[in-house]
């Protein structure tokens, strides 16, 4: 997922069956689909500072889990400062593949790989010395 969870996602069908190419709407299960963010202090769902779409909690992400007998969520969408960073209890896993995103910041990037058994391991992309590039 780009974004992450939806309240108005039940099941996983609902995803195979947006018609593509299309336009995102302002609210609903696309838009949240590519703009929702988890909150670290917060249970359910909640506002999202970004001014479009929710926020959820990691009972949420347990909960979505379970009914769809998956391990992990795997997500973008939000600048992570190692390149990757997990949580409800590494139950989702955010993953930001630009380092020094926009050349406004100084975060790693990261690529996730998944082996035979799920292990997941990480490739971080480091951030270059801002300095350097004028040198």
């Amino acid at each position: 997922m780009h974004g992450g969870l939806s309240p108005d996602l039940t099941n996983l069908d609902q995803i195979r069956s947006i018609t593509r190419p299309t336009d995102v709407p302002d609210s609903g299960l696309l838009c949240d689909l590519l703009w929702s963010d988890p909150g670290r202090d917060m249970e359910g769902w909640g506002m999202n500072d970004r001014g479009v779409s929710f926020t959820y909690g990691p009972d949420r992400v347990s909960d979505f889990l379970m009914k769809n007998d998956m391990d992990l969520v795997c997500r973008a969408h939000q600048i992570v400062e190692d390149g990757y960073e997990f949580f409800a209890d590494r139950q989702l896993v955010t993953i930001f593949s630009a380092p020094n995103y926009c050349g406004e910041f100084d975060n790693a990037g990261a690529m996730m790989s998944v082996d035979e058994s799920l292990m997941c391991s990480f490739q971080i992309l480091k951030p270059a010395d801002k300095r350097s590039r004028f040198i």
